[in-house]
């Protein structure tokens, strides 16, 4: 095999004419991957992935095996398809929260996507909004607004692009409501499978998604949750600038980190984490 990528997340190899995407134990944040791993980690984004990869199972996604993989691997990789990526990162937001809540603070929009006025942190939004961003291979990540995506990718892909996502956006967070979880936001990426418009990555997990227990929702104040904006909270109170390198994370915030991965597995899925 051959490694091709390094990602701040998750390492690609390339095996004949197929790819490796192996999830790690690291965890980012701000863009900047923190020195210290979380265990089990890299399992438990892959497969509560893998179990929304089988729920949405309409959606043509780059999955060729879960299990034929190496292994040193097993548990944290998949083997897929190789796609020409799209670069675009596909957000869908329901709720009003983080890098969307700071814009709409600004300038009463999102993404160009104009809300109504008075909209608090964690307040959910009329509707589910497409706000897409650049797809940064160095650095932050940068809002976009739906026109831009159409300038780069013409309207046709633009507008399956949106659609898409907004339909796994709604149908993911219905499923999750049911099992108590609120799905605030997600991040999916898209490529190319020959002309056949390809789910890739990771779908609807704790480090491409804001899940918030549903019990303990509260509008005007920031949310608790079950993903890394636990690490990203705890990074934040350091004083760290949220540039690279990241600061090492203590052992308690990593157990406490480890367990909000795994309530969220087993509430969505409906599985023991073993």
């Amino acid at each position: 095999m051959k490694h091709v990528h390094a990602g701040k997340v998750r390492d690609l190899y390339e095996d004949g004419d197929t790819l490796l995407l192996v999830a790690s134990d690291r965890v980012s944040v701000y863009d900047v991957a923190l020195p210290t791993p979380i265990p089990d980690k890299g399992a438990l984004l892959t497969q509560l992935s893998n179990w929304w990869f089988e729920f949405f199972a309409d959606v043509p996604n780059h999955v060729l095996s879960t299990t034929d993989v190496p292994a040193e691997f097993a548990g944290r990789a998949i083997r897929v398809k190789p796609l020409k990526m799209v670069m675009v990162e596909c957000v869908a937001r329901g709720y009003l929260t983080g890098g969307g809540l700071k814009e709409y603070q600004a300038t009463g929009t999102v993404s160009g996507i104009a809300l109504p006025p008075g909209l608090r942190d964690g307040d959910k939004l009329p509707e589910p909004i497409f706000t897409p961003s650049t797809k940064a291979s160095e650095g932050h990540d940068e809002a976009i607004s739906f026109d831009d995506v159409v300038n780069q990718e013409g309207r046709e892909v633009a507008e399956k692009l949106r659609d898409l996502t907004l339909d796994i956006y709604t149908r993911g967070a219905g499923h999750a409501a049911s099992r108590g979880v609120i799905v605030a936001d997600t991040k999916v990426e898209f490529g190319w499978d020959g002309d056949v418009l390809t789910l890739g990555d990771e779908v609807l997990t704790s480090d491409s998604s804001r899940f918030w227990p549903a019990d303990q929702w509260q509008p005007g104040r920031a949310q608790p949750s079950f993903d890394k904006q636990f690490v990203r909270d705890w990074s934040t109170s350091t004083g760290w600038d949220k540039e690279p390198p990241g600061p090492e994370i203590p052992a308690d915030i990593v157990a406490a980190t480890r367990r909000k991965y795994v309530e969220a597995y087993e509430l969505i899925t409906g599985r023991t984490w073993a």
